[in-house]
């Protein structure tokens, strides 16, 4: 392994993606708190049934391009997610955000992590409050 030693590039790269990424533990703080941010799930439908966090809208990643500006307001920064950190969704999404003139970040881990941090959701049957997995936050 190489370690660069150029200490600015690496500030350059974390302050970089800290720019474009937040985490489920920050956006569910956000969320408590009020803060002003329209949270997008980008799945399909049947995802979204399945469950989806409270508050967030539905705007399958798909459909961006053609419904965001009808359906998210451009004054606010929005945070896309999708199912987890193996489905680049959300990245998609976020990059056609972006080419629409949003504010955007990715919520790294998506919906999985939110699951798994023990954060509660909901499903078309109702709320679910899930347990912590203890490989992902303390129980």
């Amino acid at each position: 392994m190489t370690i660069t030693p150029d200490t600015s590039a690496a500030v350059a790269h974390f302050a970089g993606r800290l720019a474009f990424e937040t985490d489920v533990s920050d956006v569910h703080a956000a969320l408590a708190a009020g803060s002003p941010f329209t949270l997008v799930d980008v799945r399909s439908p049947a995802c979204w049934d399945q469950g989806h966090i409270p508050g967030a809208v539905h705007l399958p990643g798909g459909k961006v391009r053609l419904r965001a500006v009808q359906t998210v307001d451009r004054d606010l920064p929005v945070v896309v997610y999708c199912w987890g950190p193996a489905c680049n969704g959300a990245t998609k999404a976020a990059l056609e955000f972006a080419k629409l003139g949003y504010q955007v970040k990715e919520m790294i881990g998506g919906f999985e992590y939110w699951v798994r941090e023990g954060f509660a959701y909901e499903t078309a049957t109702g709320p679910v409050q899930p347990k912590t997995d203890p490989l992902t936050a303390p129980v």
